[in-house]
């Protein structure tokens, strides 16, 4: 049985565009933030790309949970 919050992220997967393409957005920066850590150390630039992935990615998550917040509140 999924969460009140799983049925809502389920509903906007299969219903709003917006939340289908920041999931992406998401997925695509954390793809990213996996390759530069899987290097055995990281230059200034890339220690540069990966704090600027990161926080490009919690900006992504906080606006899935705007969506999803809207969505429960209605």
């Amino acid at each position: 049985m999924s969460s009140p919050t799983e049925a809502i992220r389920e509903q906007l997967m299969a219903d709003n565009s917006e939340y289908q393409r920041l999931r992406q957005e998401h997925a695509r920066y954390a793809a990213q933030l996996e390759q530069l850590a899987a290097r055995p150390y990281l230059t200034e630039d890339e220690k540069i790309e990966e704090v600027r992935l990161k926080k490009l990615k919690l900006r992504v998550k906080d606006l899935m949970e705007i969506l999803i917040h809207q969505t429960r509140v209605g």
